[in-house]
């Protein structure tokens, strides 16, 4: 694993700046001089080289120790066995750092697009989360899991800890795919929820009130549907759509 030493010199280098404040395991605990199991970063890095490689992880991740290695949170570090490999999330760690390296080592075939050569790091896609998944997909799986439900619950708590920290992109479109999967399922009373709070946190869209509409022509709520085409046209007024179910309401088409 020689080719990684210089691309994690590097990193080394850079996470220092990444990982600022209290590390998750500033305690009791001494770096080894000769950390043991290293199958992926250079075997012959000391403790201290190693030290803000690891805090960086828990920064870009969102972490603690314990999600790599085997240990208790809130226990000693020295309780700890980190030269185990019995943590799955370990084996994780060393398949993405060497598909990193790949990814790396791939740009470095291409001419750079601005002044500065792009690299990947494991803040680019994490940004202080373990799984870098889109809000989308992270609420379509708590859904499919647990229940509509926790999945606004969720969203509440992902907004709460991430708003404007660019982990999930808040915008309108997470919420009203969660909506329209809804009613995909004939759930509209479960869409209008997710449709209402896209409106709350939407209120100047367009789109959401289209969005409500629909759920409630398709809930059987005429006197609603109307109201929130309306309301759509009057802040998207090239909406066609708000414009011919209106119309198709009028009618009694609906």
């Amino acid at each position: 694993m020689r080719q990684f030493e210089t691309g994690w010199t590097i990193f080394a280098a850079t996470v220092i700046l990444v990982a600022s404040g209290t590390p998750a395991f500033a305690q009791e605990w001494t770096w080894p001089d000769h950390p043991e199991n290293l199958q992926v970063l250079p075997e012959n890095w000391t403790g201290q080289r190693l030290r803000p490689v690891m805090t960086g992880f828990t920064r870009a991740l969102g972490v603690r120790c314990s999600h790599c290695h085997v240990g208790d949170d809130g226990q000693p570090l020295s309780t700890y066995d980190f030269a185990s490999d019995d943590n799955p999330n370990k084996e994780r760690a060393r398949t993405m750092l060497k598909m990193l390296g790949d990814i790396n080592q791939t740009l470095k075939t291409l001419e750079p697009s601005g002044p500065e050569r792009v690299n990947m790091w494991c803040h680019t896609c994490h940004r202080g989360r373990p799984r870098p998944m889109t809000l989308g997909e992270e609420l379509g799986e708590v859904y499919h899991a647990r229940g509509l439900e926790t999945a606004l619950d969720h969203y509440e708590a992902l907004r709460d800890r991430f708003y404007g920290r660019g982990a999930y992109d808040f915008g309108e479109d997470a919420l009203n795919s969660l909506g329209y999967s809804l009613m995909a399922k004939d759930d509209f009373d479960g869409a209008v929820r997710v449709f209402l709070l896209n409106v709350e946190q939407s209120p100047e869209s367009g789109n959401v009130y289209d969005s409500l509409a629909e759920a409630y022509m398709n809930r059987g709520d005429r006197q609603l549907a109307i109201e929130y085409y309306e309301r759509s046209l009057e802040l998207d007024p090239e909406n066609d759509n708000a414009r011919e179910q209106l119309k198709a309401l009028a009618a009694g088409e609906h």
